[in-house]
Protein backbone atom coordinates (compact mmCIF):
# COMPACT_ATOMS: atom_id res chain seq x y z
CA UNK A 1 0.00 0.00 0.00
CA UNK A 2 1.39 3.40 -0.97
CA UNK A 3 1.97 6.11 1.63
CA UNK A 4 -0.28 9.16 1.15
CA UNK A 5 1.54 12.51 1.13
CA UNK A 6 0.20 16.07 1.19
CA UNK A 7 2.51 18.68 -0.40
CA UNK A 8 2.34 22.25 0.96
CA UNK A 9 4.33 25.04 -0.72
CA UNK A 10 3.37 28.48 -2.02
CA UNK A 11 5.41 27.96 -5.21
CA UNK A 12 3.56 26.11 -8.00
CA UNK A 13 6.92 25.12 -9.51
CA UNK A 14 8.13 23.68 -6.20
CA UNK A 15 4.89 21.75 -5.69
CA UNK A 16 5.34 20.16 -9.12
CA UNK A 17 9.01 19.40 -8.45
CA UNK A 18 8.23 17.89 -5.06
CA UNK A 19 5.46 15.74 -6.53
CA UNK A 20 7.88 14.28 -9.10
CA UNK A 21 10.55 13.67 -6.46
CA UNK A 22 8.13 12.09 -3.98
CA UNK A 23 6.45 9.74 -6.48
CA UNK A 24 9.66 8.61 -8.21
CA UNK A 25 9.84 5.20 -6.49
CA UNK A 26 6.13 4.40 -6.61
CA UNK A 27 5.59 3.73 -2.89
CA UNK A 28 4.76 7.36 -2.01
CA UNK A 29 1.67 8.99 -3.53
CA UNK A 30 0.81 12.71 -3.47
CA UNK A 31 -2.90 12.88 -2.64
CA UNK A 32 -3.19 16.64 -2.53
CA UNK A 33 -1.49 20.03 -2.62
CA UNK A 34 -1.91 23.29 -0.74
CA UNK A 35 -0.42 26.73 -1.38
CA UNK A 36 -0.72 28.23 2.12
CA UNK A 37 -0.92 27.14 5.73
CA UNK A 38 -4.68 27.58 6.12
CA UNK A 39 -5.34 25.44 3.04
CA UNK A 40 -2.91 22.86 4.41
CA UNK A 41 -4.97 22.43 7.59
CA UNK A 42 -8.19 21.95 5.59
CA UNK A 43 -6.51 19.48 3.22
CA UNK A 44 -4.95 17.50 6.07
CA UNK A 45 -8.35 17.15 7.77
CA UNK A 46 -10.13 16.20 4.52
CA UNK A 47 -7.55 13.95 2.84
CA UNK A 48 -6.05 12.36 5.99
CA UNK A 49 -2.55 11.82 4.56
CA UNK A 50 0.03 9.77 6.44
CA UNK A 51 2.62 12.53 6.15
CA UNK A 52 2.80 16.19 5.08
CA UNK A 53 5.74 17.83 3.27
CA UNK A 54 5.44 21.39 4.64
CA UNK A 55 7.10 24.68 3.64
CA UNK A 56 7.78 27.30 6.35
CA UNK A 57 7.19 30.76 4.85
CA UNK A 58 3.79 30.97 3.15
CA UNK A 59 0.92 33.46 2.88
CA UNK A 60 -2.19 33.40 5.11
CA UNK A 61 -0.56 31.12 7.72
CA UNK A 62 3.03 30.00 8.19
CA UNK A 63 4.03 26.37 7.93
CA UNK A 64 5.02 26.29 11.60
CA UNK A 65 1.63 27.58 12.78
CA UNK A 66 -0.12 25.26 10.31
CA UNK A 67 1.85 22.34 11.78
CA UNK A 68 0.79 23.30 15.29
CA UNK A 69 -2.88 23.33 14.25
CA UNK A 70 -2.60 20.11 12.23
CA UNK A 71 -1.26 18.39 15.35
CA UNK A 72 -4.54 19.30 17.07
CA UNK A 73 -6.55 17.29 14.51
CA UNK A 74 -7.81 13.80 15.44
CA UNK A 75 -5.14 11.25 14.44
CA UNK A 76 -2.87 13.89 12.86
CA UNK A 77 -0.34 13.03 10.14
CA UNK A 78 3.40 13.26 10.58
CA UNK A 79 4.88 16.53 9.27
CA UNK A 80 8.27 16.88 7.58
CA UNK A 81 9.34 20.48 6.99
CA UNK A 82 10.84 21.13 3.54
CA UNK A 83 12.15 24.68 3.41
CA UNK A 84 15.09 26.99 2.78
CA UNK A 85 14.84 27.94 6.47
CA UNK A 86 15.06 24.48 8.05
CA UNK A 87 18.81 24.01 8.04
CA UNK A 88 20.90 22.38 10.77
CA UNK A 89 20.95 24.50 13.96
CA UNK A 90 18.41 26.98 12.55
CA UNK A 91 15.76 28.60 14.77
CA UNK A 92 13.09 27.61 12.23
CA UNK A 93 14.06 23.94 12.46
CA UNK A 94 13.74 23.90 16.25
CA UNK A 95 10.52 25.93 16.13
CA UNK A 96 9.10 23.37 13.70
CA UNK A 97 9.99 20.49 16.01
CA UNK A 98 8.46 22.34 18.95
CA UNK A 99 5.25 22.81 16.94
CA UNK A 100 5.01 19.07 16.37
CA UNK A 101 6.98 18.40 13.17
CA UNK A 102 8.72 15.02 13.11
CA UNK A 103 11.67 15.99 10.94
CA UNK A 104 12.97 18.54 8.46
CA UNK A 105 14.89 18.76 5.20
CA UNK A 106 16.53 21.87 3.79
CA UNK A 107 15.92 22.83 0.17
CA UNK A 108 19.35 24.44 0.08
CA UNK A 109 22.92 23.23 -0.07
CA UNK A 110 25.57 24.40 2.38
CA UNK A 111 26.27 27.22 -0.10
CA UNK A 112 22.75 28.57 0.33
CA UNK A 113 21.38 27.64 -3.10
CA UNK A 114 18.36 25.43 -3.88
CA UNK A 115 19.31 21.84 -4.73
CA UNK A 116 16.57 19.49 -5.96
CA UNK A 117 19.14 16.72 -6.39
CA UNK A 118 19.85 16.92 -2.66
CA UNK A 119 16.10 16.68 -1.98
CA UNK A 120 15.83 13.69 -4.28
CA UNK A 121 18.35 11.81 -2.13
CA UNK A 122 16.88 12.68 1.26
CA UNK A 123 13.20 13.56 1.06
CA UNK A 124 11.71 10.23 0.03
CA UNK A 125 13.50 8.36 2.82
CA UNK A 126 12.29 10.84 5.45
CA UNK A 127 8.68 10.80 4.20
CA UNK A 128 8.74 7.01 3.90
CA UNK A 129 10.05 6.59 7.45
CA UNK A 130 7.56 8.90 9.14
CA UNK A 131 4.66 7.79 6.97
CA UNK A 132 5.23 4.18 7.97
CA UNK A 133 5.47 5.17 11.63
CA UNK A 134 2.11 6.91 11.37
CA UNK A 135 0.37 3.93 9.77
CA UNK A 136 1.82 1.18 11.96
CA UNK A 137 -0.58 0.24 14.74
CA UNK A 138 0.97 -0.33 18.15
CA UNK A 139 0.74 -3.98 19.24
CA UNK A 140 -1.45 -4.81 22.24
CA UNK A 141 0.39 -5.19 25.52
CA UNK A 142 -0.42 -7.64 28.26
CA UNK A 143 -1.93 -6.54 31.55
CA UNK A 144 0.60 -5.95 34.28
CA UNK A 145 0.52 -7.47 37.75
CA UNK A 146 -0.50 -5.40 40.75
CA UNK A 147 1.79 -2.53 41.61
CA UNK A 148 4.37 -2.87 44.33
CA UNK A 149 4.57 -0.28 47.12
CA UNK A 150 6.09 2.97 45.86
CA UNK A 151 9.77 3.53 46.64
CA UNK A 152 11.62 6.84 46.91
CA UNK A 153 12.83 7.57 43.37
CA UNK A 154 16.51 7.81 42.50
CA UNK A 155 16.04 8.68 38.82
CA UNK A 156 13.78 10.89 36.71
CA UNK A 157 12.80 9.61 33.25
CA UNK A 158 11.03 11.96 30.80
CA UNK A 159 9.59 10.56 27.56
CA UNK A 160 7.92 12.50 24.74
CA UNK A 161 7.20 12.60 21.03
CA UNK A 162 5.12 15.05 18.96
CA UNK A 163 5.20 18.47 20.64
CA UNK A 164 7.80 17.27 23.11
CA UNK A 165 10.37 20.07 22.83
CA UNK A 166 7.94 22.70 24.17
CA UNK A 167 6.66 20.40 26.92
CA UNK A 168 10.16 19.41 27.97
CA UNK A 169 11.22 23.05 28.07
CA UNK A 170 8.30 23.90 30.36
CA UNK A 171 8.98 20.93 32.64
CA UNK A 172 12.70 21.68 32.95
CA UNK A 173 12.15 25.41 33.48
CA UNK A 174 9.70 24.72 36.32
CA UNK A 175 11.96 22.06 37.81
CA UNK A 176 15.29 23.84 37.58
CA UNK A 177 18.45 21.72 37.75
CA UNK A 178 16.88 18.33 38.55
CA UNK A 179 17.52 16.99 42.05
CA UNK A 180 17.99 13.46 40.66
CA UNK A 181 19.82 12.10 37.60
CA UNK A 182 17.46 12.67 34.67
CA UNK A 183 17.13 10.99 31.26
CA UNK A 184 15.06 12.30 28.33
CA UNK A 185 13.77 10.11 25.50
CA UNK A 186 12.32 12.39 22.78
CA UNK A 187 11.36 10.76 19.49
CA UNK A 188 13.60 12.35 16.82
CA UNK A 189 16.32 11.56 14.30
CA UNK A 190 19.66 10.92 16.01
CA UNK A 191 21.36 13.79 14.20
CA UNK A 192 19.07 16.34 15.89
CA UNK A 193 20.09 15.44 19.46
CA UNK A 194 22.87 18.07 19.85
CA UNK A 195 20.58 20.83 18.56
CA UNK A 196 17.71 19.88 20.86
CA UNK A 197 19.98 19.52 23.89
CA UNK A 198 21.41 23.01 23.29
CA UNK A 199 17.93 24.43 22.66
CA UNK A 200 16.52 23.00 25.90
CA UNK A 201 19.53 24.12 27.93
CA UNK A 202 19.28 27.64 26.55
CA UNK A 203 15.51 28.02 26.88
CA UNK A 204 15.01 26.22 30.21
CA UNK A 205 18.22 27.36 31.91
CA UNK A 206 19.05 23.79 32.91
CA UNK A 207 22.16 21.78 31.96
CA UNK A 208 21.17 19.35 29.19
CA UNK A 209 23.75 17.15 27.46
CA UNK A 210 23.59 14.43 24.83
CA UNK A 211 23.82 11.07 26.59
CA UNK A 212 27.01 9.07 26.00
CA UNK A 213 27.50 5.34 26.19
CA UNK A 214 28.68 4.36 29.68
CA UNK A 215 28.86 7.93 31.02
CA UNK A 216 27.56 8.27 34.60
CA UNK A 217 24.23 10.00 35.16
CA UNK A 218 24.48 12.95 37.55
CA UNK A 219 22.00 14.97 39.56
CA UNK A 220 21.64 18.58 38.43
CA UNK A 221 21.55 17.84 34.70
CA UNK A 222 19.46 16.00 32.11
CA UNK A 223 20.88 13.50 29.60
CA UNK A 224 19.08 13.54 26.22
CA UNK A 225 19.13 10.21 24.40
CA UNK A 226 20.42 10.37 20.82
CA UNK A 227 19.13 6.84 20.13
CA UNK A 228 17.75 3.80 21.96
CA UNK A 229 19.30 3.12 25.37
CA UNK A 230 18.93 0.98 28.47
CA UNK A 231 19.84 1.84 32.03
CA UNK A 232 22.70 0.13 33.88
CA UNK A 233 23.89 0.13 37.46
CA UNK A 234 27.35 1.68 37.77
CA UNK A 235 28.77 1.39 41.27
CA UNK A 236 26.42 3.33 43.54
CA UNK A 237 24.98 5.21 40.56
CA UNK A 238 23.63 4.65 37.08
CA UNK A 239 24.71 4.91 33.46
CA UNK A 240 23.26 4.32 30.00
CA UNK A 241 24.13 1.70 27.42
CA UNK A 242 23.25 2.96 23.95
CA UNK A 243 21.47 0.17 22.09
CA UNK A 244 21.26 -0.78 18.40
CA UNK A 245 18.23 0.68 16.65
CA UNK A 246 15.46 -1.79 15.92
CA UNK A 247 13.25 -1.79 12.84
CA UNK A 248 9.58 -1.06 13.42
CA UNK A 249 10.16 1.00 16.57
CA UNK A 250 10.15 4.75 17.10
CA UNK A 251 13.45 6.10 18.43
CA UNK A 252 14.59 6.68 21.08
CA UNK A 253 12.18 4.07 22.45
CA UNK A 254 10.38 5.14 25.62
CA UNK A 255 9.29 1.57 26.37
CA UNK A 256 12.88 0.32 26.10
CA UNK A 257 14.17 2.97 28.52
CA UNK A 258 11.37 2.59 31.06
CA UNK A 259 11.34 -1.19 30.79
CA UNK A 260 15.08 -1.37 31.51
CA UNK A 261 14.62 0.65 34.70
CA UNK A 262 11.82 -1.65 35.85
CA UNK A 263 13.82 -4.76 34.96
CA UNK A 264 16.71 -3.60 37.14
CA UNK A 265 14.37 -2.65 39.95
CA UNK A 266 15.57 0.96 39.83
CA UNK A 267 13.15 3.20 41.77
CA UNK A 268 12.33 6.11 39.51
CA UNK A 269 9.77 8.76 38.64
CA UNK A 270 8.67 8.44 35.00
CA UNK A 271 6.72 11.18 33.21
CA UNK A 272 4.97 10.48 29.89
CA UNK A 273 4.51 13.71 27.95
CA UNK A 274 2.81 14.72 24.72
CA UNK A 275 3.15 12.40 21.75
CA UNK A 276 1.49 10.38 19.03
CA UNK A 277 0.97 6.65 19.52
CA UNK A 278 1.43 4.45 22.59
CA UNK A 279 5.20 4.31 23.16
CA UNK A 280 5.82 4.49 26.90
CA UNK A 281 2.51 2.92 27.99
CA UNK A 282 3.93 -0.56 28.50
CA UNK A 283 7.06 0.84 30.15
CA UNK A 284 4.97 3.04 32.46
CA UNK A 285 2.95 0.00 33.54
CA UNK A 286 6.17 -1.87 34.31
CA UNK A 287 7.54 1.09 36.28
CA UNK A 288 4.35 1.20 38.37
CA UNK A 289 4.39 -2.56 38.92
CA UNK A 290 7.99 -2.33 40.14
CA UNK A 291 7.06 0.32 42.72
CA UNK A 292 8.01 3.45 40.78
CA UNK A 293 6.01 6.64 40.29
CA UNK A 294 4.28 7.46 36.98
CA UNK A 295 3.10 10.94 35.99
CA UNK A 296 1.44 11.94 32.71
CA UNK A 297 0.91 15.24 30.97
CA UNK A 298 -2.65 16.53 31.17
CA UNK A 299 -4.20 15.72 27.78
CA UNK A 300 -5.66 19.23 27.54
CA UNK A 301 -2.14 20.70 27.44
CA UNK A 302 -0.64 18.14 25.04
CA UNK A 303 -0.08 18.82 21.33
CA UNK A 304 -1.08 15.18 20.79
CA UNK A 305 -2.48 13.24 23.75
CA UNK A 306 -1.90 9.70 22.48
CA UNK A 307 1.11 8.81 24.64
CA UNK A 308 -0.07 10.27 27.98
CA UNK A 309 -3.59 8.87 27.53
CA UNK A 310 -2.24 5.41 26.64
CA UNK A 311 0.01 5.49 29.71
CA UNK A 312 -2.82 6.54 31.99
CA UNK A 313 -5.02 3.78 30.60
CA UNK A 314 -2.36 1.33 31.81
CA UNK A 315 -1.66 3.21 35.07
CA UNK A 316 -5.03 4.75 36.07
CA UNK A 317 -3.63 6.14 39.32
CA UNK A 318 -1.05 8.29 37.47
CA UNK A 319 -1.69 12.01 38.14
CA UNK A 320 -2.36 14.10 35.01
CA UNK A 321 -0.44 17.38 35.38
CA UNK A 322 0.42 20.43 33.32
CA UNK A 323 4.10 20.59 32.32
CA UNK A 324 4.68 23.41 34.80
CA UNK A 325 3.05 21.52 37.69
CA UNK A 326 4.88 18.36 36.72
CA UNK A 327 8.21 20.20 36.75
CA UNK A 328 7.47 21.70 40.16
CA UNK A 329 6.70 18.20 41.46
CA UNK A 330 10.03 16.88 40.17
CA UNK A 331 11.87 19.76 41.86
CA UNK A 332 10.63 18.51 45.25
CA UNK A 333 11.98 14.97 44.84
CA UNK A 334 14.65 14.39 47.47
CA UNK A 335 17.78 12.36 46.58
Amino acid sequence: MSIAVLVVDDSAFMRLALRRIIEADGDLRVVGEAADGAAAIEAAARLRPAVVAMDVEMPVLSGIEATRRIMALPDPPAVVMVSNHTQEDSPAALAALAAGASDYVSKETALGTPDLGHLDKELRDRLRHWGRRHRRAAPPVAAQPGAAPAAAPRLILLVASTGGPDALEAVLRACGPPPLPTVIAQHMPERLAPELAAHLARRAGVPVRVAEDGAPLRAGEAALLPTDAVLLRQGDGFALRLAPRRDGVVHPSADLLLGSAALLGLPCCAAVLTGMGEDGAEGAARIAAAGGTVLVQDARTAVVAGMPEAARARVPQAPALTPETLGAHLARLAP
